[in-house]
């Protein structure tokens, strides 16, 4: 029996491969500028508002754009085709992961032993509503490139703003729920941050796709 089955020439896969390269580092760098500034406006408004959660997201947007550093950095001159750069790029990103996870704890339990109560913040609330639209299209996209290229450090970057989205749809029920007194979402969200932030890390270290 003939083999009916299409072989694709080798110069065309790695065509393919270096468009999808590239895609994966203008999606990073398109995702830095933005980060930028939700990093700040988050920082700035959870800090008046003292709200834990929009302070962790605030920092979140750093460790995320530190991971959108490593994959650019993956992604670019003579790192494009090296095994090695890819392992050290997801264990970056891994350890990006981890690094957010402490500093929420410790900011909760400040907070709360200083007594501070989260309030309503205009600008909170809108930098994460933005975010909860932006950051899945941002994400999905990034984890589909990083799937075809086999690429666990930009898998695991969108995995990152996945997770943004969610922390910022957490940000908002928690800044709601505070007006009618339930003062305690807030920080139950911040932690609950910090719990996946490791777990992901955990699957970034050992090269895992995140999120199936």
């Amino acid at each position: 029996m003939p083999d009916t089955r299409t072989h694709v020439h080798p110069a065309v896969q790695e065509t393919g491969w270096l468009r999808d390269a590239r895609r994966a580092r203008m999606l990073s760098v398109a995702t830095l500028g933005w980060l930028g500034a939700e990093s700040l406006l988050g920082l700035w408004s959870g800090t008046r508002a003292h709200s834990v959660a929009l302070v962790g997201w605030g920092l979140s947007a750093l460790v995320e754009a530190l991971a959108s550093l490593i994959v650019i950095w993956r992604f670019t001159g003579a790192r494009l085709h090296s095994a090695n750069a890819e392992q050290t790029a997801s264990r970056a990103v891994a350890l990006s992961f981890w690094l957010l996870a402490p500093y929420l704890v410790l900011h909760v339990a400040h907070d709360l032993s200083q007594g501070h109560r989260a309030e309503p913040s205009a600008v909170g609330i809108a930098v994460t509503t933005i975010s909860l639209v932006s950051m899945p299209l941002l994400g999905v996209a990034k984890r589909r490139v990083g799937a075809r290229l086999g690429s666990a450090a930009t898998e695991g970057e969108g995995t990152q703003n996945l997770l943004c989205a969610l922390t910022a749809a957490g940000v908002l029920l928690g800044l709601a729920l505070n007006t009618i007194g339930w003062w305690w979402v807030d920080p139950a969200v911040a932690v609950i941050l910090a719990a996946v932030a490791v777990q992901e890390g955990r699957k970034a270290w050992k090269g895992h796709a995140c999120c199936h």
